[in-house]
């Protein structure tokens, strides 16, 4: 009996003396929302369209269906590339006017 009250002693002292690693934990407001992309959708399906940018995932886009399901887009789609070129030069347009 004193044998294992000898292991347990040993074991907990090690588990106290590890040294705790200086790694971030991966918690799930650094994770990635999009993991897979939608490469065809088309624009009339969509009701809303949401951008993510986050430091350690790629620029994402997160569309709104009209049946209330949500997708990632494949951001290099040609009409959303076209759709965030017009917004911008709107948004341009509107600073000027101000």
């Amino acid at each position: 009996m004193d044998v294992k009250l000898l292991a347990v002693v040993a074991v907990l002292t090690l588990v106290a003396n590890v040294s705790v690693s200086q790694a971030k934990p991966i918690s799930l407001v650094e994770r990635c929302y999009c993991r897979s992309t939608v490469n065809s959708l088309p624009r009339g399906y969509i009701r809303e369209l949401r951008f993510i940018h986050t430091p350690n995932c790629p620029f994402q886009v997160i569309a709104k269906l009209k049946t209330n399901k949500e997708v990632c887009v494949n951001p290099e789609i040609r009409w959303l590339q076209q759709y965030l070129k017009n917004a911008i030069n709107k948004m341009k347009k509107s600073k000027k006017v101000n």
